[in-house]
């Protein structure tokens, strides 16, 4: 069932999840930096800031860095420890190298995470704009982390509030309760202090005084969701193991996580390419535009829109995103605010 609070967020958290990584072809120059290393080669066009662009929130997450020589650097909390791992294709091969207790567990989950268990080729275009932002992106791919905390405390974060506000409370949070990330970090290869970190522990978020949460502009109500949801972690995390629908009513049962929460979570955690995200107040009209001209379409507009996609709304719903045409603004922006500062 939904969630008690039913939050209706004020913003689309993917769009389109593009992260641009710089020289990708000259990737991978370190040499080596004393991790744990495996190669793989995809059969397939892979680009790194497609697939792994949904994971990073904002561009200084703590938890996610790219670097001038092409790489990517994540710092996850894994079901054995922390770890960070860092990505880089080189000729079409993937060059990984992971540091940490989570190091194995990072590296034995490197293909799924690149997009392994996706098909693409399941996807039929239906509208020419659709057909040709699949074109302009072939190395598009769903990631599948197999981590569902460390993507639904930051969705959590991001109801009801820009997106400048919810990742400013994730990189504060984050870098006051988390834990440096093993290894050298991206600085080793960049010249200054990496600075990243793997988010908290389920017990120490459960320990963060109100005043924190505040300091952090975290209202009471998606604190209060974030210290049932911890309370309740391994629960949460068992939905790796379950298909994604039925991973979204778990998640569900937690008051405070609604139905946009849910697919926000299982888009990364399962790679699930029918989780066409509902409740946003952006992506109904920008589905709208796009198919049928609309730019006030609502939830049901857009579901209705995304039916030949059955099966691959998710998908399609990104490369609308990725296309790039959305409605001019007519509006001001939301308004940001900080209740640190009362």
């Amino acid at each position: 069932m939904a969630g008690r609070f039913d939050p209706r967020p004020t913003r689309t958290t993917v769009r389109g999840g593009h992260v641009v990584v710089p020289g990708q072809a000259r990737a991978d120059r370190s040499g080596g930096l004393g991790g744990r290393t495996r190669s793989w080669v995809p059969p397939w066009p892979l680009d790194l800031g497609l697939v792994l662009g949904p994971l990073r929130r904002g561009p200084a997450d703590p938890t996610f860095r790219t670097t001038p020589d092409g790489a990517v650097w994540r710092a996850s909390l894994t079901p054995v420890g922390p770890g960070t791992l860092r990505v880089a294709v080189r000729a079409g091969v993937v060059e990984a190298e992971a540091w940490g207790p989570g190091a194995e567990w990072l590296l034995e989950q490197l293909p799924l995470m690149l997009g392994e268990s996706d098909d693409p080729d399941a996807f039929e275009p239906r509208h020419r704009l659709v057909a040709v932002a699949r074109h302009r992106r072939p190395g598009l791919r769903l990631t599948r982390t197999g981590l569902v905390l460390e993507s639904l405390i930051p969705s959590i974060l991001e109801q009801k509030v820009t997106t400048d506000e919810a990742y400013r409370a994730w990189r504060l949070l984050v870098r006051k309760y988390g834990v440096p990330a093993p290894g050298p970090g991206p600085g080793a290869l960049v010249g200054r202090g990496g600075g990243m970190f793997v988010m908290p522990e389920p017990r120490v978020w459960a320990l963060i005084p109100s005043w924190e949460w505040h300091r952090a502009g975290v209202d009471n109500k998606r604190a209060s969701t974030i210290l049932r949801v911890v309370r309740v972690a391994r629960r949460m995390e068992e939905a790796v193991g379950f298909e994604a629908g039925r991973a979204q009513e778990r998640l569900e049962v937690v008051a405070g996580v609604g139905p946009w929460t849910s697919a926000e979570v299982v888009q990364r955690s399962h790679g699930a390419a029918d989780a066409v995200t509902v409740g946003d107040l952006h992506l109904p009209g920008i589905v709208g535009y796009a198919l049928a001209g609309d730019r006030d379409a609502d939830d049901s507009v857009m579901l209705s829109l995304l039916e030949p996609y059955a099966g691959q709304r998710h998908r399609a719903a990104r490369l609308i995103l990725l296309s790039g045409r959305t409605p001019a603004r007519r509006q001001p922006r939301m308004p940001r605010g900080d209740i640190g500062r009362l």
